[in-house]
């Protein structure tokens, strides 16, 4: 209300897969419930576009964090679809038309961010080791700080109509390589100097993760690292108020097994939620 942003980008989620697994309320309640009100407040302040930051693992989501992530982009869809259906039944001339924009920019892991893997890498090391990896055949996406932010931002202007941007990653790497790169350049031998030990998939991780579903597909963008989803998946917005009541009403009266209840409610919604 005071300083009427023209463009919102929404970086606020809990983005811990195993974290959210074991806490599976708060997951709901910021990345789901916390995303509805910042649509809110930014329709209702004239925000011309809302840039939600989304990640690989709404796609076809095995853990909690990637489902309610995928919820996310569902609101941001909803809210749009229901700005564009406004404005052409509205006169131009009325003011009180919705005009935001709502683009959801889909990407994988951030090398340096916070709770990824690379600073509990240099902290293991400065402890002299061991490293700790979840699998052997564990992959995953990675780009640089400076690389996503020039991506989401490349992204902002190129995205338009709820469209669902996808930053082109590049190609997964083995997290065992990157450990053993790490070790390398650091001037010791991995399993000699530096062991490398393997701790098991935790809760809610997938092997190898995917930026899009095979029925998504994408379409060129202006830009040659970012890409527009081709997105099946979509509800109205008297839906998606129906299904936000839904998840209130679970954090207003937790029942005994929240968890398995939570996780039941988002299957209904979320396509692919727990196949893999």
């Amino acid at each position: 209300k005071a300083f009427k942003p023209e463009i919102v980008f929404h970086a606020a989620a809990y983005k811990h897969v195993p974290m959210m697994e074991y806490n599976p309320m708060e997951a709901v309640k910021v990345n789901i419930l916390g995303t509805h009100h910042l649509v809110k407040a930014s329709v209702n302040h004239g925000v011309k576009k809302f840039i939600m930051i989304s990640t690989d693992k709404a796609v076809r989501p095995t853990s909690i964090m990637g489902a309610t992530k995928r919820m996310a982009e569902y609101i941001c869809q909803a809210f749009n679809e229901d700005r564009r259906q406004g404005s052409e039944v509205k006169s131009q001339n009325e003011a009180d038309c919705t005009k935001t924009e709502f683009i959801s920019v889909r990407f994988g892991n951030v090398l340096g961010s916070r709770g990824s893997v690379l600073p509990l890498f240099m902290e293991q090391l400065k402890y002299g080791g061991p490293l700790t990896v979840t699998h052997k055949d564990m992959q995953r996406y990675f780009m640089t700080i400076p690389e996503a932010v020039s991506l989401v931002l490349q992204a902002s202007i190129i995205g338009k109509d709820g469209e669902v941007l996808v930053l082109d990653m590049g190609k997964p790497i083995r997290v065992l390589k990157l450990a053993e790169e790490l070790i390398n350049i650091h001037g010791m031998e991995p399993y000699k100097d530096i062991d490398i030990i393997f701790t098991g998939l935790r809760p809610g991780e997938k092997m190898f993760e995917e930026i899009l579903t095979a029925e998504e597909g994408t379409v060129a963008s202006k830009h040659e690292k970012v890409f527009i989803a081709r997105n099946g998946t979509a509800y109205s917005m008297e839906k998606i108020k129906e299904i936000l009541l839904e998840f209130e009403a679970l954090l207003v009266e937790p029942v005994l097994d929240n968890h398995k209840v939570i996780k039941h409610t988002l299957r209904k919604y979320i396509k692919h939620f727990g196949e893999a």
